[in-house]
């Protein structure tokens, strides 16, 4: 049986609500589950799971993580209960090698930042999940490493989910009123749009942080990361389509980056 390459995609995950919630980012989720060639297994990578060193969940029932606080009680209610897959979790520890994979059999599970993009899109939780976690002590190339690494996965019937947002500074969001995007959101946004193509040396997607608006739009780095495991993925001539853009509350950014 021939097996399609399998995309990648970065989903930005936004609020916790977008579980709940049905809206244009949430459609726009569910038509990617409805219209791409159906995955055998998903590698999960998550803003949410920020680790020292790199992990990957290994058990054979993942629980479902509700790391959030203050939303109503259905949310905290919503299981996402899709299989792991402790082969997959030892083929990744091979493909990544030599970096040291720690194989997590019970500390982790599914974070909102996995299994709230996924349950839109996989609503039936049927497809097994893996989700490995970015290790925050190592600088943007790294991560943009390891997505060139699982860009092989990809030819074995694996889909690579990204969650994070380009732009993520909630000290700064407009809770309430007006919530046009600040200047240098809009700003970073189009920066990441205008070179998610490049290809050559010294990528400007992971030498981010020398655009100017880069540290009022990731006063961290970690739901920006999880775009470079997507980016590095990508083999070059492949098209790399937006199935959704949009900045919310003036300074998350929703955009969504499809490869392939």
């Amino acid at each position: 049986m021939t097996i399609s390459r399998m995309p990648a995609l970065f989903l930005g995950h936004g609020s916790p609500m977008n579980v709940l919630e049905e809206n244009r980012y949430t459609e726009t989720w569910r038509r990617l589950g409805e219209s791409l060639p159906r995955p055998q297994a998903i590698v999960a990578v998550s803003a949410h799971w920020y680790t020292r060193g790199t992990a990957v969940t290994a058990m054979e029932q993942p629980k479902t993580i509700h790391d959030f606080g203050g939303f109503p009680q259905a949310l905290f209610d919503t299981q996402y209960p899709a299989p792991g897959s402790p082969e997959l979790a030892a083929r990744l520890q091979q493909l990544l090698a030599p970096t040291p994979v720690l194989a997590d059999r019970e500390t982790w599970g599914l974070d909102h930042g996995s299994w709230g993009v996924l349950i839109k899109m996989y609503p039936q939780a049927d497809i097994p999940v893996v989700q490995l976690s970015i290790d925050g002590t190592q600088p943007a190339q790294y991560h943009y490493a390891l997505g060139r690494k699982l860009a092989a996965l990809r030819e074995q019937g694996v889909m690579i989910v990204a969650s994070g947002n380009v732009v993520h500074n909630l000290r700064m969001a407009r809770w309430q009123g007006d919530g046009s995007p600040y200047p240098w959101a809009e700003s970073f946004n189009q920066y990441v749009r205008d070179n998610l193509r490049y290809q050559g040396e010294d990528h400007p997607l992971v030498n981010f942080m020398q655009h100017e608006g880069a540290a009022l739009s990731n006063p961290t780095p970690e739901h920006y990361l999880p775009l470079l495991y997507v980016l590095g993925a990508w083999d070059g001539d492949e098209p790399i389509s937006i199935p959704v853009d949009g900045i919310e509350m003036g300074s998350l950014s929703m955009l969504s980056v499809q490869v392939g």
